[in-house]
């Protein structure tokens, strides 16, 4: 069993995780990151393929309201641009009437993209780290409350630390990880029905060699109640010299295998755009409800934003030296790459305070 000393031990190597660490590394300070999975971003999941635009299926979509990730993004030098939605959507009601074209509402809140892809936030934020700072496919199982501070468990590590801050969702925390002394009961029910954002959502794209959905009488915004296919965007790069359709498909597809939900895809593009549909370059997807690192079943259903923001994530546990982070924690945006980056900066405001 190895034994690893740090003053701060983060859970996750999501965007909040990763900003947090980021934060810290001012603060001369040792801080870890543990991670999960052998790759690291959270539910930021960026699919690149060689001489093809970046498909987004995960967070992707940033607007001017969100200031917090705006500035972190100046901060890094990381460049966003507009999403293209047109003037029109192709909007298909039900089944029993045709797709249409109606013309899109005047919109003044622009949604912004990251260029090359929303993974080059989770990329440049690596780089700003020390080479050794995050460990992949490691997973904390236990969490002690001892004399001396904070002991975490793995398989095969022991990490003693002055403070933890896990910034898994909290459903997931309160389904994989142990506590000693246990969180009090009232805490225990909030983190275990607390709504996951992306926790069944499924997302996919195909790159195209040319944007025929830019043609007049036709649009890349598509609303469908109809088929397989949800919402739809243009998904060209911000130098729109590579083209793609990308967005959410119906969650109820989720036994269908991967090749099979491409068909039915192509199939329900090739009704709104015609044959030029089926000359795909490469189809992307993720199944967000299988990713087990990242979302897990709930006992009960939960409505979207249930418990998101809730006034007991600002409080510390463990003798103080525990702290629940992340996107559905924070009061404002939650869900979104805003409240991930949000909950980081108030749980640095608070190590800081600590710390200095």
């Amino acid at each position: 069993m190895e034994t690893i000393k740090t003053d701060v031990l983060i859970i996750g190597a999501g965007l909040t995780g990763l900003t947090l660490a980021y934060y810290l590394k001012n603060l001369n300070i040792v801080v870890k990151i543990v991670e999960a999975n052998n790759s690291i971003g959270g539910r930021i999941n960026t699919a690149y393929t060689t001489n093809q635009t970046p498909i987004e299926l995960g967070a992707t979509w940033i607007i001017d309201q969100q200031t917090n990730a705006l500035a972190l993004l100046k901060a890094l030098s990381i460049p966003v641009f507009k999403q293209h939605h047109g003037n029109t959507a192709i909007y298909h009601p039900n089944q029993n009437q045709a797709a249409q074209l109606v013309q899109l509402p005047a919109n003044n809140s622009v949604s912004y993209r990251v260029a090359n892809g929303t993974y080059n936030i989770i990329k440049t934020l690596e780089q700003k780290l020390d080479t050794n700072t995050i460990t992949r496919n490691q997973s904390i199982q236990d969490i002690k409350l001892t004399n001396n501070g904070l002991e975490a468990n793995t398989k095969d590590t022991t990490y003693h630390c002055k403070h933890i801050v896990s910034t898994l969702p909290p459903l997931l925390f309160s389904k994989k990880i142990t506590t000693s002394p246990q969180l009090p009961i009232d805490f225990q029910t909030l983190l275990s029905k607390t709504h996951t954002w992306m926790h069944n959502s499924i997302r996919i794209g195909f790159t195209y060699k040319t944007p025929f959905w830019k043609a007049e009488r036709t649009s890349g915004t598509t609303y469908s109640s109809v088929g397989i296919i949800q919402e739809f965007y243009d998904h060209s790069n911000a130098e729109d010299n590579l083209h793609a359709l990308s967005g959410f498909i119906n969650t109820s597809f989720t036994k269908h295998t991967k090749e099979e939900r491409k068909t039915l895809a192509l199939k329900q593009l090739q009704s709104y755009y015609g044959d030029q549909a089926l000359n795909f370059e490469t189809y992307e997807e993720c199944d967000w409800a299988n990713q087990k690192h990242t979302t897990i079943a709930s006992d009960s259903f939960l409505m979207p934003q249930t418990n998101n923001g809730h006034p007991l994530y600002k409080n510390s546990y463990l003798d103080n030296k525990l702290f629940i982070a992340g996107a559905e924690t924070s009061n404002v945006f939650p869900g979104k790459m805003e409240g991930a980056i949000t909950s980081a900066q108030f749980i640095f405001k608070k190590l800081k305070d600590i710390y200095k």
